[in-house]
């Protein structure tokens, strides 16, 4: 129950900031994927959402989950955890999707857990790390470490989501969208 009200909480902190253009700047929505934090920009985020019927996809890749009907528009939603090769998880009442919109395309990241928005400056952002090896799935997705007291929240570029064939897909739902307006 308290993790559920500090989850609203950090719901309406978004809806406040992403109000406020000039509040955006260094702040970002983070979420737990597997063991890891992850951290997007809040500028992206156009809202979070509790998980609700998903509408499969046929012939899709397996971490675009499918489509949801958010207030009469159509929106694909992709399993951040499948995106990054991790073990799928069983959906419960803190899977959210984060609505968000990449491109002028507008998706929902199915994540495990929202966690909280926080302010990271420049300075305490740091490249990737290059050691081992580069084929490391989730850091392709990765363009920056940020500090964060004593943790660390790996940043993700929303861009490099999604492929080019997810978004052919994506844009052919974002395309039914325009029609119907």
């Amino acid at each position: 129950m308290e993790e559920t009200n500090a989850q609203n909480k950090v719901v309406e902190e978004v809806h406040d900031i992403a109000d406020n253009q000039n509040m955006q700047i260094g702040k970002y929505m983070t979420f737990k994927s597997g063991n890891e934090y992850f951290g997007l920009e809040i500028q992206y985020v156009i809202e979070i959402i509790q998980l609700q019927a998903i509408t499969l996809i046929p012939e899709t890749e397996d971490y675009i989950r499918g489509i949801i009907n958010l207030r009469g528009k159509v929106i694909p939603v992709i399993d951040v955890r499948l995106r990054f090769k991790q073990k799928p998880f069983e959906y419960n009442d803190r899977t959210c999707i984060i609505v968000i919109n990449v491109k002028s395309t507008v998706v929902g990241l199915i994540v495990e857990k929202i966690a909280e928005v926080v302010e990271i400056k420049k300075e305490n952002i740091l490249p990737p790390p290059k050691i081992g090896h580069t084929e490391k799935i989730q850091n392709k997705y990765v363009y920056g470490i940020g500090k964060v007291g004593d943790s660390v929240k790996l940043l993700l570029d929303p861009d490099k989501l999604l492929n080019d064939e997810d978004l052919t897909v994506l844009e052919q739902v974002n395309d039914i969208n325009n029609e119907e307006e």
